[in-house]
């Protein structure tokens, strides 16, 4: 059996990005969306989260970019002197990496940010971090700790499918930087494997979307569910609406999240999943 989550990161980054996923889900084929507790757009992806029950929603853990949820001065070695995360992924890899930031400190602001999403009324059918940070151990020691603990079960998998991304990119068209770090992170696959096998988090067994972050067409999600191996996968998205706000936020996808979307709405890649007997899932049914 071939089953299939359509995963949108990033639900509550504007509201510009929020109507883009409702609509994706509530006129397309998206089936899941992590919604980030440090973002400026947190209450109307809340509500419109309500007001669509059949969308899974998972948590978007954030440890780049932005103020944390939890008080600064709890997580002081997480935080620059403005109280702000480190603004990149390169400089938290590093921090990280040096031990420079304590684990306790990324322990107290994940549990801030899930416990902010379960006050909200919604309980989270899974986990994934912004800019997969959970793909360095130390970041998925304390995820899998954390998960544990508030009773979570489900984590997405970063390691992606390389042969079936290359396929899927036209010669000329490959992005060499995404592609690269597509392969970083699955060199870490062994080490998540088993930090999940310690905590009891299961995920998908196939993992899509990193190496074409951005270029997520049409065509390209049609290739890519055409192709899909026997079992589950996920497929990450970022759909969305590019507006003032979103430009506002820095974001480098910006008209790239209404490709995604429209790809997400396209009736020719419903009828690609009707023809190839693909069932759409979210994280909820992943046993």
């Amino acid at each position: 059996m071939k089953q299939l989550i359509l995963n949108a990161d990033d639900f509550g980054l504007t509201k510009g990005v929020n109507e883009g996923i409702i609509r994706a889900h509530q006129q397309g084929i998206l089936t899941s969306a992590t919604l980030m507790a440090t973002s400026r757009a947190f209450d109307d992806a809340v509500a419109r989260a309500k007001a669509a029950p059949k969308l899974g929603i998972g948590c978007h853990l954030v440890l780049v970019g932005g103020s944390p949820v939890a008080s600064p001065d709890e997580i002081r070695s997480l935080v620059d002197e403005n109280g702000r995360f480190p603004r990149t992924l390169p400089q938290l890899v590093r921090k990280v990496s040096l031990g420079d930031v304590r684990p306790r400190d990324i322990d107290r602001e994940l549990c801030a940010q899930i416990e902010k999403i379960r006050r909200s009324g919604i309980e989270p059918t899974h986990v994934d971090t912004h800019k997969h940070t959970h793909a360095h151990p130390v970041v998925m020691n304390v995820l899998g700790r954390v998960a544990r603990e508030m009773g979570i079960t489900r984590v997405r998998k970063p390691a992606e499918d390389l042969t079936a991304s290359w396929r899927s990119q036209k010669a000329g068209e490959r992005s060499w930087t995404q592609l690269a770090s597509a392969a970083a992170v699955r060199a870490v696959t062994p080490w998540f494997e088993s930090l999940a096998r310690r905590y009891g988090l299961r995920s998908p067994d196939h993992f899509l979307g990193l190496a074409m972050t951005g270029r997520m067409s049409a065509s390209v999600l049609g290739e890519l569910i055409a192709a899909l191996p026997e079992g589950t996968t996920e497929i990450m998205l970022h759909p969305g609406i590019c507006d003032a706000d979103l430009v506002a936020t820095g974001s480098r996808l910006r008209k790239q999240r209404e490709i995604e979307m429209e790809a997400l709405l396209a009736p020719e890649v419903r009828e690609i999943v009707e023809h190839r007997g693909v069932r759409l899932i979210t994280y909820r049914e992943l046993n």
